[in-house]
């Protein structure tokens, strides 16, 4: 691995969508660390998320979105609107998040957290 800043940008701008995915992951909280023993796991869209920095800090709501290309979630709630009126969506990086709340409907999310846990 690199330590050249030059390498390390061209890493994540051709890195493929299973390498985005993971490097999408986001800090759990103090009680669901406890619980799953994990300290990040990749965000969801479902999952329940506390913005810790920005605009919106200290707010609290669930994924809308979550965007592989450019390294983004848009977060229900957390959102501006243009002077015409419309509403969009504030995108925030998923190193200033934090997961209060773990949508695990999905089995395979299930499996990881038991087989990584």
């Amino acid at each position: 691995m690199s330590k050249q800043p030059r390498k390390q940008r061209k890493l994540l701008h051709k890195a493929p969508l299973h390498v985005r995915h993971k490097l999408m992951s986001v800090t759990l909280s103090k009680e669901l660390r406890e619980q799953h023993g994990k300290r990040s796991i990749p965000v969801k869209k479902g999952d329940t998320v506390k913005i810790m920095r920005g605009d919106f800090k200290d707010h609290e709501g669930k994924v809308e979105k979550v965007d592989l290309k450019k390294y983004r979630v848009q977060i229900e709630g957390a959102s501006l609107q243009k002077p015409d009126g419309n509403q969009i969506y504030h995108s925030v990086h998923p190193s200033k998040l934090m997961i209060v709340e773990l949508d695990l409907d999905d089995e395979e999310r299930n499996k990881i957290m038991e087989r990584k846990g």
